[in-house]
């Protein structure tokens, strides 16, 4: 295949340029950099089946010869970046998503949306499976991300519905590994650069509040069997088991060895307060289930946060 990846240089699309590549196929990466990085691609700059574009997806795209898939997973996606971008957040969920859906079109490429869990806003089922509408606050800090990724998920429907187009959206739960932001304000990355510097491990709130967390081969994986299959509505893709935000804390103090001490703060408007995948969805249709354990993956990537 040849497939267009938006956010190329991101955590995940970085990621997903690179399995793309390990598999054969043709790679054109797309990004503006606004929370990309060059670093997370530029070894990939000498790879003859990869091509990369400079460009900002809410303006008109366009990508010369074939394409067999768009993958749209440009966006901002860490607290701290939709509420430094709230504009731009809105902007690659609405306008990014009908560029690449109208390039799809014009390529009869499949498409496929970088959902999130975030469209279950702060559940009132848990864990939450693929028919739970959410229960998300569209006018509140966090809704920029929310709404942007659930107009998404409508304009990918509309077009699959109108236009016939084959569509495949991914709901990504909490994804972790090497080339996480150290300061994305995230749970995993802020606990190990804390940890590993030896500064207070901020939990916020009474840190009883869950997380699901998937390592990101885990995802790609997930994604990959996505694309090839013939599911047109949304899918979960994360690790179902469940742990309390200070049992990640105090994991990830003893993994790193450190003496650093925790201490909590203030929990942000909105923040959800249970997060869990239901994965039967994905199980029966995509024979898919994560492997990595989540100590494992949590090691890989403390040795990354170690390097860098």
């Amino acid at each position: 295949m040849r497939v267009l990846i938006t956010g190329a240089a991101g955590f995940i699309g970085s990621h997903l340029c690179e399995y793309f590549l390990a598999n054969d196929h043709q790679v054109v990466g797309m990004d503006n950099f606004l929370t990309g990085r060059i670093e997370n691609i530029e070894h990939l700059f000498h790879h003859k089946d990869f091509l990369f574009i400079k460009h900002d997806v809410t303006n008109f795209i366009h990508v010369p010869g074939k394409l067999d898939a768009v993958l749209h997973f440009a966006s901002p996606a860490s607290p701290i970046d939709y509420a430094h971008y709230p504009i731009p957040t809105l902007k690659v969920g609405a306008l990014g998503t009908h560029k690449a859906l109208g390039l799809a079109k014009d390529k009869g490429a499949v498409f496929m949306l970088a959902s999130t869990s975030e469209v279950y806003g702060d559940p009132l089922v848990n864990p939450q499976p693929e028919s739970y509408w959410g229960n998300v606050n569209p006018i509140g800090p966090r809704g920029v991300y929310d709404e942007a990724k659930r107009f998404a998920e409508a304009m990918a429907m509309a077009y699959h519905r109108y236009h016939k187009m084959q569509v495949r959206i991914v709901r990504i739960f909490n994804t972790y590994g090497p080339r996480m932001r150290k300061n994305d304000g995230r749970a995993v990355p802020n606990f190990i650069d804390q940890a590993l510097r030896g500064k207070p491990i901020t939990v916020y709130g009474s840190g009883k509040q869950t997380r699901s967390l998937c390592y990101v081969s885990d995802l790609v994986d997930g994604i990959y069997r996505l694309l090839l299959s013939k599911n047109n509505t949304p899918v979960n893709i994360g690790n179902p088991r469940e742990i309390t935000v200070l049992e990640l804390a105090q994991i990830l103090r003893r993994l790193t060895g450190s003496k650093s001490r925790i201490i909590r703060k203030e929990l942000p408007v909105d923040d959800p307060k249970v997060r869990r995948p239901d994965i039967a969805l994905a199980r029966k249709t995509l024979k898919w289930a994560p492997k990595v354990s989540l100590e494992d993956g949590l090691q890989r990537t403390i040795e990354h946060f170690r390097g860098e």
